[in-house]
């Protein structure tokens, strides 16, 4: 989730399109928070390790 984030970002920087800048922030926030509560030990979604 964090790559295609970092994916979109970068699409949309180079071509200007901001709701692809958006979606790309939204997909790299979301997937930094799962990321970090996996780690610290919560289960995510009944999973304990979000990979």
């Amino acid at each position: 989730m964090i790559v295609l984030g970092v994916i979109l970002l970068v699409i949309g920087f180079l071509t200007s399109l901001s709701f692809l800048w958006t979606i790309g922030i939204v997909l790299v926030v979301v997937g930094l928070i799962l990321w970090v509560m996996g780690a610290v030990g919560h289960e995510v979604g009944g999973r304990r390790h979000y990979y």
